[in-house]
This record gives C-alpha cells, structure tokens and sequence, in this order.
C-alpha cells in the first residue's frame, strides 16, 4: 500500500510537470471501439516510466499491468526506501500473499483526452493491487490538487463513504462521451429528475462517490459505464469501494477479475451504501448496448 501510494504520487508529478510546461507532445495512439481517437502524450508516458520502475524495483517478482507500454531502453532506477507513513501503519494490519497470486494495475494517467482538453480535475494517476483476482489495495491521486484516495480491503482507508444517498432519483455520473446514451434509459429507469452528470476519467467518477474534500469533486450516487472499458481504469476504484462496502459489478451484477485479459466486456455499475441488487435490476436495457 505504501509503495502504490508513492509509485501514484510520483507519477502525478510527472503528470503535473509536463501539463504545466505544456509540453504534451500529444499524438493518436489509435481508436477506441467505438471509433474515438485515443491520445498518447509525454505525462502518460513519464507518468508510466515512474511509477512502473518504483514498484519493480521494490516488488520485482509481481506481475504489473500498465496502460502504457514500458520501453526497456528507457528503464531508470528508481528506488524505494521502505518507509512507510504513520497514517498507513496506524490503520494497516501487514499480511503476506505469494507473490505469484499478485497482479498490479497502473493508470499512469487517467483521463487523457480531458488531459490535453486542460480538463485538470479529471485526471487522476491510479495504483491497483489485486490477490487472486480480487482487487484488494485501491489508491486514487489527483495530481493537480495533490488529493489522494487509498484503501485496503479487511484493512483500512483514508476516505469515507458519502453520508446521504438518494436511491429513488439518484445522480447518475457517466462518461463524456455517453452521457446522451445513458440519459435516455437512466431517466426511464429511475424517472424523470434523475440528474446525468458527464465526466471525464474512471477515477474521478469513483470519487465522485466518496466524501472527498475536493472544491472541484463533483458528487453523485451511482456510476455507470455502458461498454467495454480497461481493467487499470477501474480496478483501483473497484478496490476503495470494496474496502469501504460498496461495490462494481458489471451490468448483470458479475464480479469483475483482474486477471487474464486487461479488458471488461459487461460495462460496470459501482455503488456506494445503496441497495446495488436492486439497481442492477432496474437496469435491464443497458446491458444490452455494453458489448457493441
């Protein structure tokens, strides 16, 4: 836990030193599936540099799974020293796993087209930590306003659940880019003054969930997303929120794994203190458009 909250404050520096150089060097790295230009830019990459190498060199027998690629002529040392915060020590109760049961998912740079759109409360770099497919260790930075989530399942946690929920007209946060999607089902579903708040990056939507002292965190009660999505969005979110006894499932309710394959077909619905059975069965249209 400590090393990932390191490893995501070292990379949103990296985040935050190119945003503010405005040296992005900004190319496409290809289309998603549903055809929009996915961006590459200098913080993605030295955001990844960083953060992969530090948890290397402290856990060199653990598998990381990193949004980037890490170019092997570029390796840099970057050492750990170990030291773990009082914070963390005070709240954490240290067990081992085997190391081969280990699977670290890294975002080194959470919503990168808000990134170059200078959309800074979106991005946010992320560190996941799951044991046999479950994600167990979440941590979520923000490296504008230097705020960072972490939580440990059957451990403990620096963020808290918001305290008041609406469950018959919740506030809906979405992507961007399917807030029009959503809209329509979400207002059928739960009714005509369901609010549909559109934003940027998996990690700041998690937030959006939490009591997160943040003047520019948005609040919402469920987040749904409604097509295929990578494992290091959502997985350190999905941890925080299982610590905390929420949840993320797909849209059908599945637990999500983080191994084998780095993508998740079934879309997601993640929910904080809320009946989460009795959401997914309201639910039933979404599914439907998650795999196209």
């Amino acid at each position: 836990l400590a090393v990932s909250v390191l490893a995501a404050v070292r990379g949103g520096e990296e985040v935050k030193r190119v945003r503010e150089g405005n040296v992005l060097n900004a190319k496409a790295k290809g289309k998603t599936r549903e055809g929009a230009e996915e961006q590459l830019t200098s913080g993605d990459l030295l955001s990844n540099r960083r953060m992969f190498y530090l948890l290397k060199s402290a856990f060199p027998a653990v598998q990381i799974n990193s949004e980037e690629r890490v170019d092997t002529a570029e390796q840099e040392t970057v050492s750990w020293d170990r030291a773990i915060p009082e914070e963390i020590k005070q709240k954490i109760q240290p067990k081992e796993v085997p190391a081969e049961s280990v699977t670290v998912w890294i975002d080194p740079l959470d919503a990168t087209q808000e990134y170059t759109e200078d959309l800074r409360q979106y991005v946010t770099t992320m560190v996941c930590v799951a044991v046999n497919g479950k994600p167990v260790i979440g941590v979520i930075h923000k490296p504008f306003s230097a705020y960072t989530a972490w939580a440990m399942v059957e451990g403990g946690s620096n963020v808290k659940p918001r305290s008041s929920y609406n469950e018959k007209t919740p506030r809906i946060i979405v992507s961007r880019s399917h807030a029009g999607k959503v809209e329509q089902v979400a207002r059928q579903t739960f009714g005509n003054k369901t609010v549909i708040i559109p934003a940027g990056g998996a990690g700041y939507k998690v937030l959006a969930l939490l009591d997160v002292a943040e003047k520019n965190q948005e609040e919402a009660d469920v987040y749904i997303h409604v097509t295929y999505i990578k494992k290091w969005d959502i997985c350190a979110g999905n941890a925080v929120l299982r610590a905390l006894g929420g949840h993320m499932t797909t849209l059908t309710g599945e637990e999500i794994s983080y191994t084998g394959s780095d993508g998740n077909e079934g879309g997601l619905i993640a929910s904080i203190n809320m009946n989460h059975k009795a959401l997914i069965e309201k639910l039933p249209d979404l599914e439907k458009t998650s795999h196209k």
